[in-house]
């Protein structure tokens, strides 16, 4: 484990704890890095950002996103061909930093990481201003060889866990948790879906017990009312195709921005004043 000088509060936990501080629930909202392109993705990142979220994740371009939908899998292709890479994505949030201290993770699948090399990715990760990373291929038995170099900068690496997990499971993946924890909140990939999940307050509760990190529910989040119900049982709603589905419709019209800036407002105003 590396013990060097490096003190800095990682950005999101202190958004987290100020929203915790103020009585809010957190948004955190995905969106794919180069969909349409990157030039898009840094204004998309600011209007989010001014519109509501709280965190930001984008996602990392990959030509077989095993744990993604349709959606979410043409934003990928779309952004492939745009000539999208991991390079070209640190130097969109270098360039994002230059006006905002907004929180940013980075969705990868694995892959991509280890053809990067697991020490550059860190370095640069941390020289760009990205905050940390989500990897849901990553088993939590190997997660070493990456968290290692990232705790060497201050970067976190984001736990998942299912309603398919155990108990025991549960309990093992979320110790010394750092940022938050993602709760996924059903079994498949990623997508838009009309309900609530049934069992979503069990395992909710089952999480809570095991752990005191901030949670955060994400997969299948598409609409306000859901966000309302999903609130009472995590710290922060995780909302990704539903917002990757409105910048496909609107990709080719000035309406892009605008679309986004009032989805995120409805999307917020349930997290606001929670406790009345």
């Amino acid at each position: 484990m590396f013990s060097g000088e490096l003190t800095e509060t990682n950005r999101i936990t202190s958004k987290l704890s100020c929203l915790k501080e103020k009585g809010e629930k957190g948004l955190i909202t995905f969106i794919t890095a180069g969909d349409p392109d990157l030039e898009m993705t840094k204004e998309i990142v600011l209007a989010l950002e001014k519109s509501g979220a709280d965190i930001i994740e984008l996602g990392v371009p990959y030509s077989d996103p095993v744990a993604d939908g349709p959606i979410i899998q043409q934003a990928s292709q779309r952004a492939l061909r745009a000539g999208t890479n991991l390079k070209k994505i640190f130097q969109t949030v270098r360039d994002l930093r230059k006006k905002t201290q907004i929180p940013v993770l980075l969705m990868t699948y694995f892959n991509p990481l280890l053809r990067y090399g697991l020490e550059k990715v860190a370095a640069d990760a941390h020289a760009s201003g990205v905050d940390g990373f989500i990897v849901p291929d990553l088993p939590f038995e190997e997660k070493g060889i990456f968290s290692d170099e990232l705790e060497k900068y201050n970067l976190v690496l984001i736990p998942l866990v299912a309603p398919t997990s155990g108990f025991d499971r549960i309990k093992q993946i979320t110790a010394d948790t750092q940022g938050f924890i993602y709760c996924v909140s059903l079994t498949g990939v990623t997508g838009v879906r009309e309900g609530i999940p049934q069992n979503l307050r069990e395992f909710m509760g089952n999480v809570r017990e095991v752990t005191n990190a901030p949670l955060a529910v994400g997969f299948g989040v598409s609409k306000p009312e859901q966000v309302s119900v999903i609130s009472q049982y995590c710290d922060a709603v995780i909302v990704g195709s539903a917002l990757v589905k409105t910048i496909s419709e609107k990709n080719e019209s000035n309406e892009l921005i605008e679309a986004v800036r009032e989805f995120t407002k409805k999307l917020k105003q349930p997290l606001i004043n929670i406790n009345g």
